[in-house]
């Protein structure tokens, strides 16, 4: 059970600091038609904060965003992070080709077209890994399983991407039917040659998530935004037994939690197997991803 160093980790979700409040607080704009309590509304600087203490994710002006996040990245030893396919992420990776991989994230599956066509010229353009989508945080709200999402689906196999999704209890203040764990069971059986890893935790169905990867080949599972003394104890478990290649480890820096707390705790509280740590910190992400030992730059 000992944490291997020096093992060149992947982490999957890796973002970058701002220099304002406004600046942070505009990167949720999307999501604010969606918002009703007045706390989320007037209060907070993002909408899931009353989760989160000490968010690390704001430097001041003269701050070079992509210096900044890279020295954290060396300091812990990530060797590679996906980030998302903005301004900045495209242009750490043109700095960095061998350090940052992007991920596209679908804002409007409303738009299902749109969809489409963004994750084709994402992919053409600039090489994408990955799409992401939010089914909660989609205006109107769209489920995983809803018709408007398979055309988004289709595409990610049109390309060979995995795609990434928020699955469980929504952590900002708005309903949670579109990622009831349940509605991955269809998605998983109608598109049998798609990858898919959950995000954000499946809460409180980690045990259906369970079941379901057990089920379901291309189904997995990554830790994002949660700290690792509180990862679910049936993943802790699955990966200890059958899931040592379905569970990878993402991170939520600087947008939530500091790497060094989660190095610290993962160190302190996770009980996986030997065999189980290169799987989860680099070797599942390379598999999923289709980076090869030469890594995203070769």
């Amino acid at each position: 059970m000992t944490f291997p160093d020096d093992i060149g980790i992947y982490d999957l979700g890796i973002g970058f600091p701002y220099t304002s409040v406004e600046e942070k607080k505009a990167t949720y704009e999307f999501m604010r038609p969606l918002y009703k309590d007045a706390e989320t509304i007037r209060q907070m600087e993002f909408p899931a904060e009353y989760m989160f203490k000490n968010v690390p994710d704001i430097v001041p002006a003269d701050t070079d965003p992509i210096e900044w996040t890279l020295a954290e990245m060396d300091r812990w030893g990530i060797a590679v992070g996906k980030t998302g396919y903005g301004p900045t992420g495209i242009e750490a990776k043109k700095r960095y080709p061998d350090r940052f991989v992007l991920g596209y994230e679908v804002r409007n599956a409303n738009d299902v077209m749109g969809s489409v066509r963004g994750i084709k010229e994402a992919r053409a353009a600039d090489g994408i890994v990955s799409v992401g989508i939010f089914p909660c945080g989609q205006f109107p709200q769209v489920a995983i399983d809803d018709p408007k999402m398979y055309p988004i689906y289709a595409a990610c196999v049109e390309e060979d991407l995995p795609i990434f999704i928020n699955a469980g209890i929504v952590g900002p203040r708005m309903p949670s039917w579109p990622q009831h764990v349940e509605r991955l069971d269809t998605v998983c059986y109608d598109f049998p040659e798609l990858t898919i890893v959950t995000r954000h935790g499946c809460e409180p169905w980690e045990a259906l998530a369970v079941k379901l990867m057990l089920k379901w080949p291309g189904l997995h599972y990554c830790t994002s935004a949660f700290a690792p003394k509180h990862y679910p104890q049936a993943i802790v478990d699955y990966a200890n037994t059958r899931g040592a290649d379905k569970i990878l480890y993402c991170g939520y820096f600087p947008a939530g939690i500091s790497l060094e707390r989660q190095f610290t705790e993962m160190k302190e509280h996770v009980p996986f197997r030997d065999h189980v740590w290169p799987k989860f910190l680099r070797e599942n992400a390379m598999r999923v991803l289709k980076i090869g030992e030469a890594g995203p730059g070769a």
